[in-house]
């Protein structure tokens, strides 16, 4: 059988003062409670001596607070990628002292439904609500009016009810064609993939770039559409290439297309970064495995994983979206373009 744990009032006893005493200096009450530094003394030295752990049970059913969060989302925590959300919130959960449950519904609206419910039977106090992708939602009707934030995606309208972290795509669009800019790509410059309206990502991502090229004078020499996965983007670029494409700069709408451009462009004798410089964005592992190893925007999501915790446990706020800043990873993929 395993050891009994000790009891508050065990520790009490072995450090000569009431059970309420002990109670107060446990929960960190014994200056209002003006319980003296030796007596205090005594009763840190016995709950440590006894190996003692307060009844969180009990002290949930009193107090009404489990000091329990539920992250719930479609398939991110089962990506090793995007996973990295979960570390970051679980970082800043174990910071504030809580329990981080994490449910994966894969998108089904009864699992869905049923996971919520039993994480509200555990009594969890909050909800991080969490997208693979970034999109609109609708919040389950078990959430609302309770402490929910949202991670990686929106509910929509001009005064959000929740916290909404998201990574700042549109300044990500920008910083791909700034750096582009930065290396004297002034023409030439090719998107590859389709930005279809309804992705948030693609359609924010080429609004930046649009906008930043417009400001250093320039714009897209045109687009290679292709769906966001390599063999689409191979047989594409392949096809534009033998078609007479030659481009100066390609940007990628992620790194699964860079896979797919750089086979193509290998295939097609061109040499990157000295005949065709290469950027693209979410910074997964493929990027620093490509060779040459490939400049890409990284996509925050330790960060955005933290951020959302941090929210929901962190001091009272107005309800806003926070859009967190995507980095740029340099490497090898851009090269300066030699002056003629």
């Amino acid at each position: 059988m395993p050891p009994q744990r000790a009891t508050l009032l065990q520790v009490a006893q072995r450090a000569g003062v009431s059970r309420s005493t002990a109670s107060f200096v446990l929960a960190g009450r014994h200056l209002d409670m003006r319980i003296s530094e030796d007596a205090r003394q005594r009763v840190l030295r016995a709950a440590q001596e006894l190996d003692y752990r307060p009844n969180l049970m009990a002290r949930s059913l009193r107090t009404k607070v489990t000091r329990t969060i539920a992250l719930v989302s479609d398939t991110l925590a089962s990506d090793p990628y995007a996973g990295r959300a979960i570390n970051g919130s679980l970082a800043a959960a174990v910071a504030h002292g809580h329990l981080l449950f994490i449910g994966e519904t894969e998108g089904d609206p009864v699992v869905e439904a049923r996971l919520i419910d039993d994480f509200l039977d555990r009594q969890v106090d909050a909800f991080v609500y969490a997208s693979m992708f970034t999109r609109h939602v609708r919040l389950p009707k078990q959430l609302k009016g309770r402490p929910v934030v949202l991670l990686n995606c929106f509910t929509g309208g001009t005064r959000p009810a929740q916290h909404q972290i998201v990574p700042d795509e549109l300044a990500a669009g920008a910083s791909a064609a700034a750096t582009l800019l930065e290396a004297g790509h002034n023409d030439g410059i090719h998107l590859v993939g389709t930005a279809s309206e309804h992705v948030f990502a693609g359609r924010e991502r080429l609004a930046g770039i649009r906008e930043e090229l417009q400001r250093g004078g320039t714009r897209l020499a045109g687009t290679v559409e292709c769906e966001w996965w390599p063999d689409s983007a191979y047989e594409a670029v392949s096809r534009a290439l033998a078609d007479g494409l030659a481009p100066r700069a390609l940007i990628c709408l992620n790194d699964r297309i860079a896979l797919g451009t750089y086979q193509a462009l290998r295939e097609a004798g061109r040499v990157i970064p000295d005949d065709v410089s290469v950027i693209s964005f979410d910074d997964s592992e493929l990027a620093a495995w490509l060779r040459p190893q490939l400049t890409s925007i990284s996509l925050p999501h330790y960060e955005l994983g933290r951020q959302a915790v941090e929210k929901l446990l962190g001091p009272p706020s107005e309800p806003a979206v926070l859009r967190l800043p995507m980095p740029v990873r340099r490497r090898a993929s851009v090269a300066k373009r030699a002056v003629r």
